[in-house]
């Protein structure tokens, strides 16, 4: 009776005391090749391709924060942007070394993004959601936290006398797929109406208005606390139109004298993120928001080691704060406008 042989590294037998006789099949000789056939030849490694460093020049302006690619590409046929002080036509590809200029004026061309953040920001009455501001108002960017080499981008905007939930993200692709109609993601806001609300009005309102720029309506209104003509209502839009909560029911001769975003698709302020403090959203909250607006597999790389200390310890600082503005937000006096 044979023994049996355990399998080696190089097959059933384990046994590699004595070379391979020469013309044998065994380890170190070469195999035997097929009657009629020459030996295969060994095949080559090809090369791994580098990445290209040339990228399309609407998907540049996009990643820039300026608009979606489709609304760059438009942007491209109507001659709004320049490669190198020479008029952009659709195909073109760009390097990081090319100045390219979107309506006279120079784009912060951006690599590709490190890793998608998303911020919230509680933004207080008496803020705008502009960079700069002729009159010298405050912005709500004094407010964030500094990016290296990136900015924020506000994924859409709050009027100066509305408070509430406002996104930012480093990613101007997400911003504008967050933003864009087709993502159908429904704002929430707080509203305190003065005037008479009775249920005819509210059923007009939840089946559309017409308004200057076409029909608007809320999917739902929901009554909050207050009596009498001063009481306050929840009320849900699917866009982001300017002034569209304020308008609607303006439209039905009652005043808004309060407005306050509470939520954005499934994003809601944290109880303990008070007006003027921002706080940085985790992995599963930029990818249940990501899904919330349709985006399909999203990509989010997972924080470091560093970053996830220091939203760690922003964390500490806006819960052991409550009650007090974040020491992360400097309180700044309101800027007297200047005279015109």
């Amino acid at each position: 009776m044979s023994k049996s042989k355990r399998p080696g590294p190089f097959g059933p037998s384990s046994n590699t005391s004595k070379p391979a006789a020469p013309g044998k099949s065994g380890r170190g000789a070469p195999p035997k090749a097929a009657k009629g056939k020459s030996p295969a030849a060994p095949r080559e490694k090809k090369p791994v391709a580098e990445a290209p460093l040339d990228e399309k020049l609407q998907k540049v302006l996009a990643r820039s924060g300026l608009g979606s690619r489709r609304e760059m590409e438009r942007a491209i046929e109507a001659g709004l942007v320049k490669v190198n002080d020479r008029p952009a036509h659709l195909g073109d590809r760009v390097t990081p070394d090319d100045a390219i200029f979107f309506k006279g004026e120079r784009v912060q061309v951006r690599t590709q993004v490190s890793r998608q953040r998303v911020i919230l920001y509680n933004k207080p009455e008496g803020e705008i959601c502009s960079r700069q501001d002729p009159e010298g108002r405050r912005t709500v960017f004094e407010n964030l936290p500094a990016l290296q080499g990136e900015r924020w981008i506000s994924v859409g905007r709050l009027d100066y006398n509305t408070s509430g939930l406002l996104l930012f993200t480093n990613d101007g692709e997400l911003a504008n797929k967050l933003m864009h109609p087709s993502s159908v993601i429904d704002r929430e806001y707080l509203v305190r109406i003065q005037g008479a609300v009775d249920d005819e009005m509210k059923r007009q309102l939840v089946e559309g208005v017409l308004l200057d720029d076409g029909v608007a309506r809320f999917t739902d209104i929901v009554e909050g606390a207050g009596e009498g003509r001063n009481r306050w209502f929840y009320c849900v839009v699917m866009e982001g139109r300017n002034r569209e909560v304020r308008r609607l029911w303006e439209s039905q001769g009652v005043k808004v004298s309060r407005l306050k975003r509470v939520r954005y698709g499934n994003i809601f302020i944290p109880s303990h993120v008070r007006v003027g403090q921002w706080i940085e959203l985790n992995d599963k909250e930029i990818r249940d928001l990501l899904l919330t607006a349709g985006i399909e597999r999203p990509k989010v790389s997972r924080l470091t080691p560093d970053e996830r200390k220091r939203m760690e310890r922003q964390e500490k600082r806006l819960r052991a704060g409550v009650g007090k503005r974040s020491p992360a937000v400097k309180q700044k006096k309101p800027r007297a406008p200047k005279d015109s």
